[in-house]
């Protein structure tokens, strides 16, 4: 299906041309707390920077199949997918690339080192309580890897006393799914243990052709692809005292995936994540936090059943941080930290390095004046291989009354090379330096008794981008290797609203970029691959007493699969429905029917994506 300008301006309308007048109370809570934004506790509508929040019950009421499916509907996100449940995905965040999104689980930072990228496939959504997504640069407060914004999850916690729950699903491709967990919180402490399984058949992912001319996956296995999927987490905190108290926690996914390709078509996977944190409050202005973690990316390939090759990294990080002022109040909080982060290659590919360690200072203040609001920040990174980088942000609100606040922000980051770009053999180039970028910003949102809305504009130039150089030559590239040679620049708009009329819950979103090749060469204007200039989103759901229902239409349009733009990959839209219904305080069934209409399309080019097909979940989870 080709995606043209009607059906977006259609999707637009339907989310927000409703009349306003007929708004009621907003569905969004501004009040709750979140963290990523500045590393320190804030209520939603004290947050400067673009941000989207995931809660537990959107999770439930949307009903996603999988993380990125739940991604896929937020403002400035693209995902590519090669071949779909548990296949490679990638996710591009206001047109940077996939390896410029930090992601951090339970605020530990994972993803692979040699590929900059986390499994993003593997994380279950059974497991997530909450998500929090800041979109801008973010390498003044997290480091490398912010270049594009920062996705944190959190997993499930308890809302009060002993409160189990369990899950089990059937659908299409011969899905079978289940989840189950307990939680408890007592006076002092708490703590919460969740398990999930996920198979399925699968498609056939890959349409790809042999060697030579041949694309995708390279060959041709016109089979299903199945992937099995097994998560364990644990958490548990206690409070020692009115100033001290501690929290751990532990997520391990095992996978094994099916796939096509020329020298691998089978892997076993894992991700591990282990966290602990200390809090020191010795009076309402100071609050100390000390954090320590390690994650680590596994990753086992074979063809055919034989072994074929290993690809393990491990990271571990530590942080102190100091909040000095405000600690929750509305007059000011400076807040000062050191991380620290090591990160190492195992597996049985040569790197002429296979080590390698990161520290670094930042500051930031957080300041009110009447109306305004200020956040800026600081921070200088020092690396064993590149050396040196130094980022900064600098954010500004105002109040222009009390429902609508302006807000402007520019801010630098930078991206570390990977492992692979360094050190991989014929390929990596050892003399690499950082990406580095520029980025400006306009918003404004508001907060009227209807709703809650908000439109930013941004524009942010990318430089010394590292692609593939054929023109490199020398014993260490027989065949061209990874160089700093290009250049972007990426603009774009963003716009959001949501409410509820009465018993109806609306919510959209609209994307417009212009990710293009900046570069000196023959690629310049050129759309960067696989983002697409256009997308949006729209929910609607009602509920009719114990039964609801609901519907998500998302709209993509075009994107090209390769640098040169030769390959064009056509739009796309898919319908989703929903329906459940509780028939107990405690059970509830589930039936969620997803492309509805059997559009076939890809993100990727040649790697399939699922028709129609639909799932069946009954839950039982008492309230506390």
């Amino acid at each position: 299906m080709s995606f043209r300008s009607s059906s977006l301006a259609v999707a637009i309308a339907v989310a927000f041309l409703t009349p306003a007048a007929a708004f009621a109370d907003a569905s969004t809570d501004l009040d709750q707390v979140v963290v990523t934004a500045s590393r320190t506790d804030q209520t939603l509508n004290q947050v400067l920077a673009a941000s989207t929040v995931i809660d537990r019950a959107e999770i439930e009421r949307l009903q996603p199949r999988s993380l990125a499916d739940l991604l896929r509907g937020t403002p400035g996100v693209s995902i590519a997918n090669n071949g779909g449940p548990g296949k490679a995905t990638s996710v591009f965040l206001r047109g940077t690339e996939a390896d410029h999104v930090l992601v951090l689980v339970d605020g530990v930072k994972i993803g692979s080192a040699t590929s900059g990228t986390a499994a993003l496939q593997d994380i279950p959504v059974d497991q997530i309580e909450r998500i929090e997504i800041v979109r801008g640069p973010y390498s003044s407060l997290y480091g490398s890897d912010a270049l594009g914004g920062v996705i944190q999850i959190f997993t499930r916690h308890p809302e009060g006393g002993f409160v189990p729950h369990f899950s089990v699903g059937v659908g299409s491709y011969d899905t079978l799914r289940g989840s189950a967990g307990f939680a408890g919180r007592g006076t002092r402490g708490w703590y919460a243990v969740e398990a999930s399984h996920d198979q399925t058949d699968g498609i056939n992912a890959c349409r790809g052709k042999p060697s030579p001319g041949g694309g995708g996956c390279f060959t041709y296995e016109p089979d299903k692809d199945g992937y099995r999927n097994n998560a364990l987490s644990l958490k548990g905190g206690w409070r020692f005292d009115e100033q001290w108290d501690a929290d751990a926690s532990a997520t391990r996914t095992e996978g094994r995936n099916h796939y096509d390709g020329t020298s691998s078509n089978f892997a076993e996977s894992a991700t591990q994540v282990v966290g602990g944190r200390v809090r020191y409050k010795p009076s309402q202005d100071m609050l100390f936090t000390a954090n320590l973690g390690r994650s680590e990316d596994l990753s086992t390939d074979y063809e055919n059943g034989v072994y074929a090759d290993t690809f393990n990294t491990h990271r571990d990080v530590a942080s102190m941080q100091a909040d000095l002022g405000r600690v929750g109040g509305a007059a000011g909080l400076t807040t000062l930290g050191f991380d620290w982060q090591r990160d190492r290659v195992v597996g049985n590919t040569d790197y002429l390095v296979d080590a390698r360690r990161n520290h670094a200072l930042f500051a930031q203040w957080q300041q009110e004046f009447g109306a305004s609001s200020v956040q800026g920040s600081l921070r200088r990174d020092e690396n064993s291989q590149f050396g040196g980088k130094t980022t900064g942000s600098l954010q500004y609100g105002y109040a222009l009354t009390k429902t609508l606040r302006v807000t402007g922000s520019y801010g630098t980051a930078f991206k570390a090379p990977t492992f692979n770009d360094l050190y991989y053999p014929d390929y990596g180039n050892p003399d690499l330096g950082p990406e580095t970028s520029r980025n400006w910003e306009l918003g404004v949102r508001g907060t009227p008794g209807w709703g809650n809305w908000s439109i930013n504009a941004f524009q942010n130039k990318i430089d010394h981008l590292i692609v593939f150089d054929s023109g490199l030559s020398g014993p260490l590239f027989p065949f061209g290797g990874a160089n700093n040679i290009d250049r972007s620049r990426i603009r774009g708009a963003e716009l959001a609203a949501d409410t509820t009329l009465g018993d109806w819950r609306l919510a959209g979103n609209a994307t417009w970029l212009q990710p293009e090749d900046d570069s000196d060469d023959a690629s310049h204007g050129n759309l960067l691959p696989r983002r697409a200039r256009r997308t949006a989103h729209v929910d609607v759901d009602r509920s009719f007493g114990a039964f609801s229902a609901g519907a998500s239409v998302f709209a993509s349009g075009y994107r090209y699969d390769d640098t040169a733009n030769a390959h064009r990959l056509g739009g796309y839209a898919l319908t989703d429905l929903r329906m459940a219904y509780a028939f107990d305080a405690a059970w509830k069934v589930e039936l969620s029917a997803n492309n509805v209409f059997d559009r076939h399309y890809e993100t990727a080019r040649y790697f399939n994506q699922p028709g129609r097909n639909w799932m069946l979940t009954l839950c039982y989870q008492p309230r506390s």
